[in-house]
């Protein structure tokens, strides 16, 4: 296999890093060994296949990972995928705090890599939740009700953007919490912006 190319961006990314430094550079190297394009996305070193996104470099606070974005995909025979949050669904991690367990697992790593590559080269694609499976909240189902306009526009909201809201939105404990949380947010669905936009 051919190596990628370095991208000067994520040279001066890299260049930056406080933490996790020794550990991110050996998996630029083994990812740039890949036949992936380098590039920075979301502020992060993203690596790609034909212009889709296969694997993304995370220093965390307590490690760093190997985010693979359909990693739910790939066959885990060793049992170290993990997934990102409780609401994740496609992307799976693998997580290190040691840089000795990068170089003992480099093999094992080129493998998850090359699948995630074989996914894209075949087209599949992750079968996510649809948005009826998800917990709707009475205090979201009632301003639907009285607001006609506010119906139509969350309806006309991203599949990804509707999940953000509801989840943002079911993550509060009390009723109370979620009425305001619909009620700051009206504004931004009202205008078929999502939670983060």
């Amino acid at each position: 296999m051919t190596k990628s190319r370095m991208n000067p961006k994520v040279d001066v990314y890299l260049g930056n890093a406080k933490k996790w430094r020794k550990e991110l550079e050996k998996l630029r190297r083994i990812l740039l060994g890949c036949q992936l394009t380098e590039e920075l996305k979301w502020g992060k070193p993203c690596y790609t296949f034909q212009a889709s996104n296969v694997v993304i470099m995370l220093p965390l606070k307590e490690y760093c990972t190997l985010l693979f974005c359909k990693g739910v995909l790939l066959k885990d025979a060793h049992g170290i995928l993990v997934k990102a949050g409780e609401n994740t669904q496609a992307a799976r991690q693998i997580r290190f705090t040691h840089l000795r367990e990068i170089v003992g697992m480099e093999t094992i790593l080129k493998d998850f890599i090359h699948q995630a590559i074989e996914v894209e080269k075949a087209g599949l694609k992750v079968k996510y939740k649809k948005i009826s499976e998800f917990k709707f909240p009475e205090e979201l189902q009632k301003k639907l009700d009285e607001m006609p306009a506010l119906k139509t526009a969350f309806k006309a909201l991203t599949p990804g953007r509707q999940r953000g809201y509801l989840l943002y939105f079911s993550a509060a404990k009390q009723s109370a919490t979620r009425e305001s949380r619909v009620e700051k947010c009206m504004r931004q669905i009202l205008k078929g912006k999502g939670l983060n936009d």
